[in-house]
This record gives C-alpha cells, sequence and structure tokens, in this order.
C-alpha cells in the first residue's frame, strides 16, 4: 500500500496531522493507498510556501512564464500514458477516457502559455490636456483551487494553468479520493522549471477548505463539484472577502428533433450517457425526443446500442465503461434507480447487480435506461452521476425547450436536428450556459469559456478562456500628466475629461 503526502515549496511533505483516508482501486475494490488529511497548519504551511514564490512568479516576464508552461505541457504528454494508468486506476475510467481528461486539462494549459496578450492593458494618449491613462492587469496573489474526483487531471489543470499563466501562486486541494494524479502533476511542473512554492498539492477534506477559505492571504478560490457545496463555498468565500468561482451539479438535457439523424442521435447518447460511468459533469441524462414516433424509434436504436455495451477493467482497451469510483457512489446510484422505480419511470434496462468476471469487488454499476420520466419526479430533477439514462418524451418543440430552460441545473444541453432554424432558436432561448448542436457534449475549446448557469454556477465569470485570466487578475488604471502639462497653482475643481 502507498503512502501518499502533500507536495509543498517542491517537496513531498508527509502528513502531520494524524488523520487519512484510505483509496480503493474501483475494479478490485482493494486497499491501495492511503491519504493524509491535512489540518490548517498544514494548508497554512503550503499558502505561506506560495506567497514566498510569488513575487519571483508574478515578476516573472509573462513569455518567460509561458515558455515554463509550454515545458510543462510537454512534460505530461510525455509522461501521459503513466498519468493515464495512474488516473484508471484510482478513479475507474478507462485508459483511453483517462487519456482524453489529461488531453484537455493539458490544452488549457497551452492556452495559457500563450495568454501574454491577453493581459495587456489599454493606453489613451491625451485622454484630457496633457494626461494620458492606461491600464494594467496584475496577479491577485496566492489563489486556491478545489477540485472533484471525476477529473482528476483535467480541472486542477484548468485552474493552475489559467491562474499560473495571470501570474499567481497556487495551491491545489484535489479530490481525497483520487490525487495521485495531482501530486504528479506537481512534480512535473517543478521539472520543468516552475519555482519552488509556485504549484502546492495539500491534500484534505472539509478541514482544508475552510482553512484555505479562511486564511486572508488566500485571494480567490475556485471550486467544482456538487451545488450544496459550491454554494456553501461561494458564499463563504465572498463572506471572506475573496472572489470565487463555484460550478456545481448538472442534469444536461439533450432534445432529438423529428428531422434528426437517429442512428447519430443515439450513438451520441449511448457515448454521452454512459461515458466514464456517467460520471462527468457534462453527461447527457435526459433524452428529450420530440413527438411520440421519434421516442419509440430512438429507444429501439438505444437499447440496440445498450445490449452490446462491454463494462469491465479500466485497463482493458474492450471495456466501453469501467466502474464507478466508490462503493457509497455504487450505493447512492442503485438507490436512484429503485427511486425511480417507486416513482413510476419505467424501467427499461437495470444495471444493477452486473457482474465482472474476476472482479467480483468492483464497484460495477451497468447501462441503465429509463422512459416516460416526468419533471416531477427527482431522479428528473437530480443529478445522478452514474451510468443512468432517462428518457423525458416532449410534445413539440416549445415542451422540449421548456425543458431544460425550467429546470434549476443549467450546465450543458444540445440538440439534435437538421434544421438551422430549430438550431438557431434553440441555442439562442434554451436557459443553460453551453450548447451543443448536433455534439452532445458541448465542452468548450481551451480559448473559450466553460461555465453553467442556474444552480449549475457561482460567480460572474467562468472557467479558463478570457473569462478564466479576469477573474485571476485584476485591473489598476493610471492617469499620468508630467510637469509640462501642468499650469501653475492649486486647482480645487474635479478634473474635467477634456
Amino acid at each position: 500500500m502507498t503512502e501518499l503526502t502533500h507536495f509543498i515549496h517542491g517537496k513531498h511533505v508527509q502528513g502531520a496531522s494524524g488523520r487519512s483516508r484510505e483509496i480503493f482501486n474501483p475494479v478490485r475494490g482493494e486497499l491501495t493507498a492511503r491519504v493524509p488529511l491535512a489540518n490548517s497548519a498544514e494548508v497554512a504551511h503550503a499558502i505561506e510556501s506560495a506567497q514566498e514564490a510569488f513575487g519571483a512568479w508574478s515578476g516573472m516576464n509573462p513569455q518567460r512564464r509561458g515558455r515554463i508552461l509550454l515545458k510543462w505541457a510537454e512534460a505530461i504528454n510525455t509522461h501521459r500514458d503513466e498519468l493515464a494508468e495512474t488516473l484508471s486506476n484510482e478513479h475507474g475510467k478507462t485508459f483511453e477516457d483517462a487519456k482524453g481528461d489529461i488531453q484537455r486539462g493539458v490544452e488549457v494549459v497551452e492556452f495559457g502559455a500563450g495568454a501574454p496578450h491577453l493581459l495587456k492593458g489599454e493606453f489613451s494618449h491625451d485622454a484630457a490636456a496633457g494626461m494620458d491613462v492606461h491600464s494594467l492587469r496584475q496577479p491577485l496573489g496566492v489563489v486556491a483551487g478545489i477540485t472533484p474526483f471525476n477529473f482528476p487531471a483535467m480541472i486542477p489543470l484548468w485552474k493552475a494553468g489559467t491562474a499560473l499563466a495571470a501570474g499567481n501562486t497556487f495551491v491545489l486541494k484535489p479530490s481525497e479520493r483520487n490525487p495521485s494524479v495531482p501530486l504528479r502533476l506537481a512534480e512535473l511542473a517543478l521539472e520543468a522549471g516552475m519555482p519552488p512554492g509556485t504549484l502546492n498539492v495539500v491534500n484534505g477534506d472539509k478541514e482544508a477548505v475552510d482553512a484555505l477559505i479562511e486564511d486572508l492571504r488566500v485571494k480567490a478560490i475556485g471550486f467544482v463539484g456538487s451545488t450544496p457545496i459550491a454554494q456553501a463555498i461561494y458564499t463563504a468565500a465572498a463572506a471572506a472577502g475573496k472572489r470565487a468561482q463555484c460550478f456545481g451539479g448538472a442534469k444536461n438535457h439533450m432534445v432529438i428533433m423529428p428531422d434528426a439523424d437517429l442512428d447519430q442521435a443515439a450513438d451520441a447518447l449511448i457515448g454521452a450517457g454512459y461515458g466514464s460511468a456517467g460520471e462527468r459533469c457534462m453527461a447527457i441524462s435526459v433524452a428529450v425526443p420530440v413527438g411520440e414516433a421519434t421516442a419509440e424509434a430512438l429507444r429501439a436504436k438505444l437499447l440496440e446500442r445498450i445490449e452490446k455495451l462491454v463494462v469491465g477493467p479500466s485497463l482493458d482497451p474492450s471495456s466501453d465503461f469501467g466502474p464507478v469510483v466508490g462503493a457509497d457512489a455504487k450505493s447512492r446510484i442503485e438507490g436512484y434507480i429503485g427511486l425511480g422505480v417507486e416513482e413510476g419511470a419505467e424501467l427499461v434496462v437495470d444495471g444493477r447487480g452486473v457482474v465482472v468476471e474476476g472482479h467480483p469487488d468492483g464497484y460495477w454499476i451497468g447501462a441503465t435506461l429509463f422512459d416516460h420520466v416526468t419533471p416531477v419526479m427527482r431522479i428528473y430533477q437530480e443529478e445522478i452521476f452514474g451510468p443512468v439514462l432517462c428518457i423525458a418524451r416532449a410534445r413539440d418543440y416549445e415542451e422540449a425547450l421548456r425543458l431544460p430552460t425550467e429546470h434549476q441545473f443549467g450546465n450543458g444541453v444540445a440538440i439534435f436536428t437538421r434544421d438551422g432554424d430549430t438550431a438557431r432558436d434553440f441555442a439562442s432561448r434554451v436557459e443553460v450556459g453551453m450548447v451543443g448542436v448536433n455534439l452532445p457534449i458541448p465542452v468548450p475549446i481551451a480559448y473559450y469559456t466553460f461555465g453553467g448557469w442556474k444552480a449549475s454556477g457561482f460567480g460572474d465569470l467562468n472557467q479558463h478562456g478570457v473569462d478564466g485570466l479576469k477573474f485571476y487578475s485584476k485591473t489598476k488604471t493610471v492617469s499620468t500628466r508630467w510637469p509640462s502639462g501642468t499650469k501653475e497653482g492649486a486647482s480645487f475643481t474635479m478634473p474635467e475629461g477634456s
């Protein structure tokens, strides 16, 4: 069994709190590691290290920072297979899916390497008589990221990559379920030339989170996780005078119009609904076919494909998806499946009780399909975060549009159609933060921003892209007038703009 550590000021640091959490391989249900849970003193140590490193990192030429970020991205790519195997063993997602997790994170680091031109200020010559005005974008200082278990590489890289590009130093508190990849990413950052303390990793639970929020040296908090915790952290961080962007749960819908290519739509639903065992904040969990004929045809095509799905070990190339992350997650998802039956939804395919040969103790749940799900049901209202797809039939386009618009969550949504007018109207009117047209998982590319609406996101700026750089920087405006443009004698009136 591996004893994990924190990573502070370029070194592995043993836990000193006396508290720890066990980590299990989801395929085997076997104890593989133990991670220390930091106390407030250990968190303070990580913050102190980041504070110490801030002067040198923020004062570094932005191009030089960018070169270090590029070297970091290259190092991650060099070690991609190693990282993906570690990620699969701790999380449960397939090896190819794990490589995608890493790749989407690296893309944001690469974006950060090219970000100096987005951090430029503005300049106005002769804004008033003899006066010039310019603005500066400056880093905040020490910032913190609290990241979830479902993307152990991507989301830490999204947050750290953007924050570091803006000149901040970063304290990462990854999920205590699978911290090995974040720890390795910090090692690779050091090897790429990042000064010690620029990126620290402190493992922990609520005590560590509270310490990050309460410490006055931390200027901003970024979080991804469940909605109740996102809202609580956002509220606490704001009360502590910090910037905060906190992203929560989702219930992503996919509308299938009668004119859609149903084979394409069914393939998209299978991948987006069951990929990574449904443990994605952008997973499609509600299919909304428009019209009974569309619904019946889509259901038949989904059943054909579900029958062929292979649930199996994460590192087996034949597996379409692996286990869920833990025994508690399995129990919770199975509880929702039972609840759906109690609520009156039709359980078309039951994923409970799946047996994977040779791995009797793994956390297995097969693809599950409900039909005739209605908005009053909890399986429709709440995030299940597992391989459970619900069909909620709509009579017409307007009803299909209302379903995601009126849902409490507003992370992602998709529409499949051949009609450009319908697609354009949907993209304009739907009250959801990210929209896909004939794309089931509309995760924006690195130089656009990622973020949901309503109960899916708290804060006014999204992750990565220009929004991310704005979140991790502050603007200073400088007005300058030199003696040659100054009249003699004191002035007691408000300066005019002309």
